[in-house]
């Protein structure tokens, strides 16, 4: 098809300390293999020297330069909600929008994540016990995988946040769709995971801008699954400690490649190939 005749898409990413992202190559290069143009821009509050109050200027400016889309990360998936003129049903329940269809004039959210730690958790960690499961964050990406986890099988999640009002509202949540105590908010760290099969990370710790750990080493064994969402850097300080004690480990690779598989859908209307998107992946440099 000749290029000036090839469908077109323009697109970006809203978020803080962005530049580390895979995510316009990944979309980039499925684009190239559909015949498509297809441009995606980093629209980096911290480059920009914004703060999270410059979303909604940001997403006029999208709508009017023709942007057919936007991706949203954090700290933005829940301040973007009251910007928007229509939630799709999960991102509804969630609470959390991680991408913004625009079309028609009408700004439309719909949450990928929990669709893309699902389909990475049932590939990555296919036969791990699910009786007891220690989430760490309870923001945008919290929301979204604590929905992942009990949709998966997960029997009791126990969700632990450094804003415990923000924990016991995402359990509530939970509970209205899944039934009455499945989700707890959790405030004893060290018990909980004690008692626990799995430890997933859903806080921004452990990414090249938060490097470190999101709870102490001393609380892991070799017993415990531990299964990440930070992909940049692709082997968090989490889960080399959790490695090198012999636990079972899924990073958060997967969980980037399956959300943007359906964000690449919603924004271009043409199905992707998962698994190409997959194999570009791994041949990225994102250590």
């Amino acid at each position: 098809m000749p290029p000036h005749t090839a469908p077109a898409c323009l697109v970006g990413l809203i978020g803080a300390g962005i530049q580390a992202s895979r995510t316009p190559a990944l979309h980039e290069a499925e684009a190239a293999a559909q015949g498509m143009r297809y441009l995606y821009k980093l629209i980096d509050l911290e480059v920009l020297g914004l703060g999270a109050d410059a979303l909604a200027d940001l997403l006029t400016a999208a709508e009017r330069m023709g942007f057919n889309g936007l991706n949203i990360t954090h700290p933005c998936k829940q301040m973007v909600l009251p910007l928007l003129h229509e939630l799709s049903p999960d991102a509804r329940a969630l609470g959390a929008v991680n991408t913004v269809v625009l079309r028609d004039g009408r700004r439309i959210g719909h949450n990928t994540d929990w669709l893309g730690f699902a389909e990475s958790f049932r590939r990555g960690l296919p036969a791990v016990a699910r009786a007891h499961v220690v989430q760490l964050g309870a923001g945008g990406a919290g929301s979204a995988v604590a929905h992942a986890a009990l949709t998966l099988g997960v029997r009791h999640l126990t969700i632990i946040d450094v804003e415990p009002a923000r924990a016991m509202a995402v359990a509530g949540g939970l509970n209205a769709r899944f039934g009455v105590g499945r989700a707890v908010a959790g405030t004893d760290l060290a018990a909980a995971i004690a008692a626990a099969d799995g430890v997933i990370n859903a806080t921004p710790v452990g990414m090249a801008k938060y490097a470190g750990l999101p709870l102490p080493a001393a609380l892991l064994r070799p017993a415990l699954w531990v299964a990440e969402i930070v992909y940049f850097p692709i082997e968090t300080e989490l889960l080399r400690t959790a490695r090198a004690l012999g636990c079972r480990t899924l990073d958060g690779g997967g969980m980037a490649v399956f959300q943007a598989v359906e964000a690449f859908r919603l924004f271009t209307g043409i199905a992707p190939d998962a698994d190409r998107m997959r194999r570009h992946f791994a041949a990225m440099d994102t250590g």
